[in-house]
């Protein structure tokens, strides 16, 4: 196992002894990361405790046939964007059991990317118990692996910083 492994592995058992200290489950909508988080989520034994489901959403129709993004939003601000992961955040808590959850969509390359929102931009979402979700855009250099394996770190130190502080 590479140090990154090691430190998102790390990052997942941490968040999954913080959600069990709050007794929370965590749900995750991914687009770019193609189920990576829930990988690294899945790697801790015991994981069916805090972690209850993950949706991929890759095309804009998952979005909204899975998670409810709206047709609009995705029209006008596009599937990397604040705007969207926020309703794709919102969507896993209404569509899951979870407390807490996060989402991400991005171009993590090698094409795809405009001058707007070049390779490497990822939108992130985290949404909490009661809570409006928070949005973040991150700019992240390398190939696609390293944008994604990025995107799967951002996101997890995210929910962490978010669950440890209860929101």
């Amino acid at each position: 196992m590479s140090g990154d492994e090691h430190r998102v592995t790390d990052l997942a058992r941490r968040l999954g002894e913080a959600l069990l200290e709050r007794g929370g489950m965590l749900a995750l909508a991914e687009s770019c990361t193609g189920g990576g988080i829930a990988e690294a989520v899945t790697r801790i034994p015991g994981s069916s405790r805090w972690f209850d489901r993950g949706f991929v959403t890759y095309s804009n129709a998952a979005k909204e046939e899975m998670l409810g993004v709206s047709p609009e939003t995705l029209a006008r601000w596009g599937a990397v964007s604040e705007q969207t992961v926020g309703e794709m955040a919102a969507g896993a808590l209404r569509k899951s059991r979870a407390e807490w959850a996060a989402a991400v969509s991005g171009i993590a390359g090698p094409d795809g990317g405009t001058e707007e929102k070049p390779v490497g931009t990822v939108c992130f979402a985290w949404a909490g118990p009661g809570g409006t979700p928070e949005t973040q855009t991150l700019y992240f250099s390398g190939n696609r692996q390293a944008v994604r394996r990025a995107t799967v770190r951002a996101a997890l130190e995210g929910l962490l910083e978010r669950v440890s502080r209860g929101f």
